[in-house]
């Protein structure tokens, strides 16, 4: 074994030896920071009636960006829920584990009123305060959002049944998580998701074939079928369509019934997903399972629709909170990498391509707060407003949806190879982007609603002009934009609606932004977006789109 010299380690110098130990030119963790950081986030819930709710953002901003909140996220989805169909004796049980974190994410979303809780909260913006606070806390992790998103939308749904939403609806607007399989009545509080598609149908749930029968006691059926995909099988009720003597109905179906027994309800499997890890969604099986009959017979997906409407709210909000949450870590990373001589934020196309994320992002976030806005005002009695949230929810969930995994995927190249490995925490939010474009009506679903809407119900489109002329001649782009809308409606059809909703998406976002953000950011958004001056991808703003005062508005704590 041949040894070096002395000579060859004294040449040298002991304060430069292990030099490539040191980490130089690599941002410090972005944990912790302030989720609610945000200019238009904090300007759309002071228009639309919530301003009394920012104390509480702020306190839950802090806590989302924080540590441990962060580590949480990332602990649910590394530990994925696990399925276990039977005890050690043989006995079915049908449980799913979780992390702990899981249930401290869950526990701080029903404790700040992410769940149920508006639907008990008379104070006017009630619901616009959840969206708000889901807009923040979701930076912490998303896959939690989804039972907490069902138990909200099930409210309105079960009130159409007022005996069973007499019992239940109090522990479903309860602001306690109360985990764990038990008779419903006797908890704190309760959790619902729902269980729609079967396999040979899809969206197309008339064709479901999970049959629906009567027994002696009224309202009452048992079931029998099979169910795709069912999300958060852990809640404690779940509503589901069935075929009922009387045609395709809505039905509550409780995991644990009043006597203490359990409901048969057996999960064949997990999903294994693309993203959305840390949710467990699974194919439940119903043989001779008790359920209670919601609505009448015959009427099960107007039952349900409005359960529909609000999940897809929540997919629109969902979208806006990714955007955020990688724009927010594609711009700490810039402000603290160099290359080529200067930081990366300095750099005049980066600059560019931040300006146009944040575009992007400031216009889901606005059109999610004006449809939360809609939503609330609605559930208060305003019938003005049901038109407008009818169209423009299913136009924001068609566009804002399909704009998240294309800007995700930029907002991760701005990281550069440092965004494509896991760590970075940008593959899990990539992952997750696509999703939000499939659940609750895929883009052809959506896109074919909006056809549906407009061709049914002639004053959804009346509201949504209502809307875009509250800007009339306060840009001449956005004025020949909706010139252009009113053509296309003339001729609207299925092989061109993905083309109208992206016009009616655009608009509606454009006519927001030139009335209530800075002109920098209004008059860039009508030039790219409606104007044509964009290329196809972002960081393709012109040159005097005003890239200096967009990222001074769009980045925490300024440049």
């Amino acid at each position: 074994m041949a040894i070096l010299p002395a000579y060859a380690y004294d040449t040298v110098p002991a304060d430069e030896q292990h030099v490539t130990h040191d980490v130089t030119n690599q941002p410090p963790p972005l944990a912790p920071y302030d989720a609610s950081d945000d200019v238009a986030l904090l300007e759309g819930v002071r228009r639309e009636g919530a301003g009394w709710a920012e104390a509480d953002l702020r306190r839950l901003g802090a806590r989302a960006g924080g540590a441990e909140a962060q580590e949480w996220g990332e602990l649910a989805n590394r530990h994925e829920p696990e399925l276990r169909t039977h005890d050690r004796f043989g006995n079915r049980i049908d449980e799913v584990d979780f992390h702990p974190s899981w249930h401290q994410l869950m526990r701080v979303a029903v404790e700040e009123g992410l769940a149920g809780a508006p639907w008990a909260d008379d104070r006017p913006g009630a619901h616009v305060a959840r969206t708000a606070g889901g807009l923040v806390w979701g930076h912490s992790e998303a896959g939690h959002g989804c039972p907490t998103s069902m138990t909200y939308a099930a409210v309105p749904a079960l009130r159409r049944q007022p005996e069973l939403a007499k019992v239940y609806e109090p522990l479903l607007t309860a602001r306690a998580y109360d985990p764990g399989l038990r008779v419903p009545t006797e908890k704190r509080g309760l959790l619902a998701g729902m269980g729609m598609t079967e396999k040979q149908g899809g969206s197309d749930v008339r064709t479901n074939t999970t049959a629906a029968t009567p027994t002696a006691e009224p309202g009452v059926y048992t079931l029998r079928g099979h169910k795709w995909f069912t999300s958060a099988p852990m809640c404690d009720l779940f509503l589901v369509l069935a075929q009922a003597p009387g045609g395709l109905s809505c039905f509550l179906v409780p995991r644990v019934l009043p006597d203490g027994s359990r409901n048969p309800f057996r999960i064949q499997r997990l999903k294994d997903k693309l993203g959305n890890r840390s949710n467990a969604s699974s194919e439940p099986e119903f043989d001779g399972t008790v359920a209670w009959l919601v609505g009448p017979e015959g009427q099960g997906v107007k039952t349900i629709i409005e359960m529909v409407n609000c999940t897809r709210l929540d997919c629109v909000m969902a979208s806006a909170t990714l955007m955020r949450r990688t724009l927010v870590e594609a711009g700490h990373h810039v402000r603290h990498r160099s290359a080529f001589g200067a930081r990366l934020l300095d750099q005049p196309l980066m600059r560019n391509v931040l300006a146009d994320l944040a575009l992007e992002s400031e216009a889901a976030t606005t059109l999610t707060l004006r449809l939360a806005g809609a939503a609330d005002r609605v559930s208060r009695g305003d019938t003005a407003e049901q038109g407008f949230r009818r169209l423009a929810t299913a136009v924001g969930k068609y566009w804002v949806t399909k704009r998240g995994p294309a800007f995700t995927a930029e907002a991760l190249e701005c990281l550069g190879g440092n965004g494509y490995v896991e760590d970075s925490g940008m593959p899990r939010h990539y992952r997750e982007a696509p999703l939000l474009s499939i659940w609750e009506g895929s883009g052809n679903v959506n896109a074919l609603d909006v056809l549906r809407a407009l061709g049914r119900e002639p004053g959804t489109a009346d509201a949504l002009f209502a809307e875009l002329g509250l800007a009339r001649g306060a840009d001449a782009r956005l004025d020949a934009a909706v010139t252009r809308l009113k053509g296309l409606l003339t001729g609207a059809s299925p092989a061109g609606a993905r083309r109208l909703v992206e016009q009616l998406a655009l608009t509606l976002q454009a006519s927001l932004l030139v009335r209530h953000a800075p002109p920098a950011v209004a008059d860039a958004f009508c030039a790219t977006r409606l104007g044509g001056d964009w290329g196809h991808s972002f960081g393709t703003l012109p040159e005097n789109a005003g890239v200096d005062a967009i990222l001074e508005r769009a980045l925490p704590g300024g440049e």
